[in-house]
């Protein structure tokens, strides 16, 4: 929670309420907002979590009483979500927008590696012991993300002669990518399950950040002498960049009995 959240909490609010629901039981962050009017709900399509945010005088009967009056919708929302693919044995998961089945191999040396089965099928084979499988293949994902857009990212600031301090790869939620002032790019490794000319649009797309730090039509312009056609992986990314959020999340538990 941020320090400005902190400081409009009381100290005596509950972090979270419970919403009951057709039998089931649905957990509600709350948090108070300063300009906040009104109460709202929020569901964060990439971590599934439920936000109450409450205006400063807002009181937590009324708060609780707004939250379970929008029970249905809380409930039919979450339902709407993509299923959660954890990175377990079996899972599909897409690399470089291909599907990738997880195959564990609890003897085999190494980390984490791909490769092609007799079948044709492409796997995404784990070393090591079973509960070591999902941060494994995260670590691996990371440094394959990691890996192309920098080189991406270098490739691309060349051609403008723009300089970059560092390349980061984060699982931010709210955007793809970011550029600060003093040249360091910092872009979600989930680019690395989407088709390559995504992850490429983005990393021309932060680079052109780095002369126009706005959207202004001189930035759309270099976007374009960067990567001409770039329409069609922002079109991917506005149809398909939500899904992307669900790999590596924890099967989705039905909600809790009452």
């Amino acid at each position: 929670m941020s320090l400005r959240a902190l400081l409009y909490r009381r100290p005596t609010e509950p972090l979270a309420i419970q919403v009951y629901f057709d039998k089931a039981v649905y957990l509600v962050r709350m948090r108070r907002h300063r300009q906040a009017r009104r109460y709202t709900l929020r569901i964060h399509a990439a971590t599934r979590e439920v936000v109450l945010t409450m205006p400063p005088r807002g009181t937590i009967k009324e708060a609780k009483e707004f939250a379970q009056k929008h029970g249905g919708w809380i409930a039919t929302r979450l339902g709407r979500l993509p299923e959660a693919t954890p990175f377990a044995h079996g899972m599909v998961v897409p690399l470089r927008g291909g599907s990738h089945r997880i195959v564990h191999r609890r003897g085999a040396r190494g980390t984490a590696w791909t490769e092609t089965a007799s079948d044709g099928q492409r796997l995404l084979c784990v070393a090591g012991d079973a509960p070591h499988v999902d941060r494994r293949v995260k670590d691996f994902l990371k440094r394959e993300a990691k890996r192309e857009l920098e080189t991406a990212s270098r490739r691309y600031a060349e051609r403008i002669g723009a300089r970059i301090k560092r390349v980061s790869v984060r699982d931010q939620s709210s955007r793809w990518g970011s550029c600060s002032t003093n040249g360091a790019l910092s872009f979600s490794w989930r680019l690395i399950l989407a088709p390559h000319y995504v992850l490429d649009y983005l990393a021309a797309h932060e680079v052109a950040h780095l002369v126009e730090l706005n959207h202004s039509p001189r930035f759309w312009r270099l976007v374009t002498r960067l990567y001409p056609g770039f329409e069609r992986a922002k079109a991917w990314l506005d149809a398909h960049g939500t899904d992307l959020h669900r790999y590596g999340l924890p099967a989705r538990r039905r909600a809790r009995g009452v």
